[in-house]
């Protein structure tokens, strides 16, 4: 069983209490927020073996996996989490405007917000991120057509007797 599986069997085991599964992510969350304060300090890429960087960090292989895994996709080079091990090279080198965008699209304000941003991402950039990842999940309905209106398939009809008639 590869450390991916284990971790996702641990994270999502459909066995556990509402109660267990609470605890779990809570703990986690604080884990993954002291990891993050830690990586946005970093000046350089940080790169190392899936146990180096957990030694690094002082967390346990699995919760480096569950790091590892959330990260994946605001990486500038996806590492091979489907099949890694601890003895295998990953980056943890991440695209800043992207892995903001990830985070406010998880709603992970404990992240998003982090004073480690001020650093990376002006405030006025952050905003623009997090209001495009907002706008893109909101659906805009177009304008009403009226009955007596045009139809918009440029028949020349009006809406009745056209597209909007019940058939």
């Amino acid at each position: 069983m590869t450390l991916l599986e284990q971790w996702r069997g641990t994270a999502y085991n459909e066995n556990a209490s509402r109660q267990e599964y609470e605890t779990f992510w809570n703990n986690y969350f604080a884990i993954e927020k002291n990891m993050y304060e830690a990586l946005l300090a970093e000046e350089q890429p940080v790169k190392g073996t899936v146990k180096e960087l957990a030694d690094k960090y002082g967390v346990d292989v699995m919760a480096m996996t569950g790091f590892l895994d959330g990260i994946d996709e605001s990486l500038k080079t996806a590492n091979p989490i489907e099949t890694m091990d601890e003895n295998t090279e990953v980056s943890l080198e991440y695209e800043p405007e992207k892995l903001y965008y990830n985070m406010v699209e998880a709603r992970a304000s404990w992240l998003y917000e982090l004073p480690q941003w001020d650093s990376l991402l002006t405030e006025e950039r952050r905003k623009e991120l997090y209001k495009e990842q907002k706008s893109s999940t909101t659906i805009v309905k177009g304008p009403k057509i009226g009955r007596n209106d045009p139809c918009p398939c440029g028949s020349g009809k009006k809406y009745k007797h056209c597209c909007g008639r019940n058939k």
